[in-house]
């Protein structure tokens, strides 16, 4: 599986689970957390806009703080009890295969 598609899917989940929260955690977790998983395509597409390596480099670490404050957003609606045993299953499937191949392509980026 892709990092791209890996990607796509956490920000599917999010997406389509968002709807199923109380207005609550809507107005405060639920849009912090689509903004940040939105953050890690955004960062990394304008990272391959870039013209010099360090540039790119730059933005894909920007992806990569984003994929962190999704994953902070994503413990604390764990903690909260927000989401449910097999959707934490999914989504941790999902952050155990992101981060290393996000990882291994920020480290593939020339200098």
């Amino acid at each position: 599986m892709s990092w791209m598609y890996t990607n796509w899917l956490m920000n599917f989940l999010i997406w389509y689970s968002f709807d199923r929260w109380p207005g609550k955690v809507k107005q405060t977790t639920g849009y912090q957390i689509i903004r940040s998983a939105d953050g890690v395509a955004a960062n990394l597409a304008e990272g391959y806009g870039r013209y010099t390596p360090a540039d790119r480099k730059l933005f894909y670490r920007y992806a990569r703080g984003s994929f962190e404050e999704t994953k902070a957003w994503l413990r604390k609606l764990i903690r909260r009890k927000i989401i449910g045993n097999e959707e934490v299953h999914k989504y941790t499937e999902i952050i155990d295969k992101l981060g290393p191949k996000l990882n291994a392509f920020i480290r593939s980026t020339k200098k």
